[in-house]
């Protein structure tokens, strides 16, 4: 038996028994059927090879990478030679290959074994070493395998990116430095909670920090897997794994105690995570593989941030750059690298189509692009997959608001015109709406609406965004006319339509070859410090050079945000752009 809440649902849905669950009390037991569109919005490619991902820089293993292959013949043990077998190996890799190993890191596992794989390999086999790292870069080398035989032909590490929504792993061959095959999926944490703050009340729960990890650890070992398996590799024969993420992400995914990230004044356990073992995490990848976590610069501007700013390039150049990345927080780097300037703002997930009442995620079926006409205000629109729609996605909400204030469907305070001539303007069940596609059109039976309450959740997320550009700027006492770069990265900003974004002033209006599109800057950033000692120490740095300013403490912030509400601002005169398109009316 359940008592449902008639709230935000139509009289259609409530007939067909449908129910909010954040509103419903369950009072016995209930079987709960999950609509079509939930399941395909999880769906997600996890078996996409990669076309070419370039080495980020002129690759020399032997100068750049910290995993090292060494295979060895061993002089057997003998009546006049009773040497022990772990100094006999000292012994020949001085010998055979110069390394000075009088203090050589031996942990138990690999010694358990070390007397077997020399006898089984008839003392010949090929030692796995871990040599200096950015860490300790003359620290002693660390034995991390042995196997009999040459080994030596192979060598495998992998890079990830622990996001809110999804993980990425990249599977690259430490001899070459080339990413050999990428897989992804959601994030298992999902499932406890769609946003970092659900994450981390749940982490303080009961069990929750551990079951948080478990399921993110769990995420990661299938995509290992099917990487191993795809590309005939043992999962033991990868070495090294570096870990990018949000603060919240790599805390959970270490079990770092999370909950002060989100209480004032929001500091983590740890900005700079020493490297662990992966056996420490249950990774299914060699026991004593080091698993090195990039640094964060603060609760809210995390290892996706550096990682992905030093991936830009943003250093490379002496100009002023404006590194965004835009999701549920919307992470902002400004500065030309002699300076650097952080801050996250929340821009709430309705950019990934949450709160608002036909939105979802960037999947088949999703209207990514929309178009209204400016004499009969009629749509037409693009979608995922090219088939029928069942919603609205990020790229599609940022279009469809555009086209509405160009065309005149909407004013710049968000309001709908319901005196225009179309029926597709109308009231509905939560207020004025437009209807982007009539019922017969869709998959799921329905009309695919916009209401004004899922438009002021948009003008918030988007005012968010800007105010948070416009803050470090002046923070530093300068304007954003003085950027000569605008970096957009991530999941979301590689779909975002450049013009749309500055007709509702998410993003500054200016030339739009100062625009870049990056991708996984994150995953990107993860890759370099796998290959490089020199790149890992470098994003260390940059983390430690970044100041982090924290909004809620800034008081000009809620006024730069309030004037942002409006489209595409309240001045106006700062999108030149903007008001040539509204003053030529339907030439656009």
């Amino acid at each position: 038996m359940v008592r449902r809440s008639v709230a935000r649902l139509s009289p259609e849905a409530l007939d067909e028994g449908y129910a909010l669950a954040c509103q419903t009390a369950v009072k016995s037991d209930v079987v709960v059927s999950i609509p079509p569109q939930e399941k395909i919005e999880r769906r997600l490619p996890t078996s996409q090879r990669v076309a070419k991902i370039e080495v980020p820089f002129p690759y020399e293993p032997a100068e750049h990478q910290t995993i090292r292959k060494y295979f060895v013949e061993i002089e057997p043990p003998s009546l006049s030679d009773n040497t022990d077998d772990l100094a006999r190996l000292r012994r020949t890799l001085h010998a055979q290959h110069g390394l000075e190993m009088a203090h050589l890191r031996v942990d138990l596992p690999v010694l358990g074994k070390l007397a077997i794989v020399l006898r089984e390999g008839q003392w010949k086999a090929t030692v796995v070493l871990e040599m200096d790292t950015w860490v300790s870069p003359e620290g002693p080398p660390r034995l991390v395998d042995i196997v009999p035989g040459d080994g030596t032909a192979s060598s495998w590490g992998v890079a990830v990116d622990i996001g809110t929504t999804s993980n990425v792993v990249y599977l690259v061959d430490l001899l070459s430095g080339r990413v050999v095959d990428t897989a992804s999926d959601y994030n298992g944490q999902i499932a406890r909670g769609e946003d970092v703050i659900s994450r981390i009340i749940y982490a303080s729960k009961g069990d929750g920090l551990s079951e948080l990890q478990g399921l993110v650890v769990e995420t990661i070992n299938g995509l290992l897997s099917r990487l191993a398996e795809r590309n005939g590799i043992s999962p033991n024969e990868i070495y090294k794994m570096t870990v990018a993420g949000n603060s919240t992400m790599i805390h959970l995914f270490l079990g770092l105690f999370p909950e002060s990230i989100r209480l004032e004044p929001y500091v983590t356990t740890t900005n700079h995570p020493p490297p662990v073992l992966a056996s420490q995490l249950g990774l299914g990848i060699n026991a004593l593989a080091s698993v090195d976590c990039l640094p964060g610069v603060g609760g809210y501007v995390g290892a996706d941030i550096t990682g992905g700013v030093f991936s830009s390039r943003m250093c490379d150049s002496q100009d002023i750059s404006l590194f965004i990345d835009i999701g549920t927080n919307g992470e902002i780097v400004l500065g030309d690298c002699d300076w650097l300037i952080s801050c996250a703002c929340s821009a709430g997930p309705a950019f990934e189509g949450a709160g608002v009442q036909d939105g979802m995620r960037a999947t088949s079926g999703a209207i990514e692009e929309v178009w209204i006409d400016d004499s009969t205000f009629e749509a037409s629109y693009r979608v995922i997959g090219d088939e029928p729609p069942r919603g609205i996605c990020g790229s599609g909400l940022i279009s469809l608001l555009a086209e509405m204030f160009i065309s005149g469907t909407m004013d710049k305070r968000g309001n709908l015109n319901l005196g225009l001539d179309t029926p597709r303007l109308r009231e509905g069940d939560r207020g004025p709406e437009y209807v982007v596609a009539w019922a017969g059109e869709t998959a799921t039976g329905q009309d695919i609406v916009i209401n004004k309450v899922d438009i002021d959740n948009l003008l918030r997320a988007k005012a968010a965004v800007y105010a948070g550009f416009s803050v470090l700027a002046r923070s530093v006492g300068t304007d954003l006319s003085t950027v000569e770069r605008v970096l957009i990265a991530g999941a979301f900003g590689q779909y975002l339509d450049v013009e749309n974004a500055i007709q509702i002033g998410l993003l500054p209006d200016m030339p739009r070859h100062k625009f870049k599109y990056l991708g996984n800057t994150s995953i990107l950033g993860a890759y370099a410090a796998l290959l490089s000692r020199d790149a890992r120490r470098d994003i260390s740095e940059l983390g430690q050079r970044m100041t982090y300013l924290e909004l809620s403490a800034d008081n000009t912030f809620h006024d730069e945000w309030m004037s942002a509400l409006f489209l595409p601002h309240t001045h106006v005169s700062d999108f030149p752009s903007v008001m040539k398109l509204l003053e030529k009316g339907t030439e656009r």
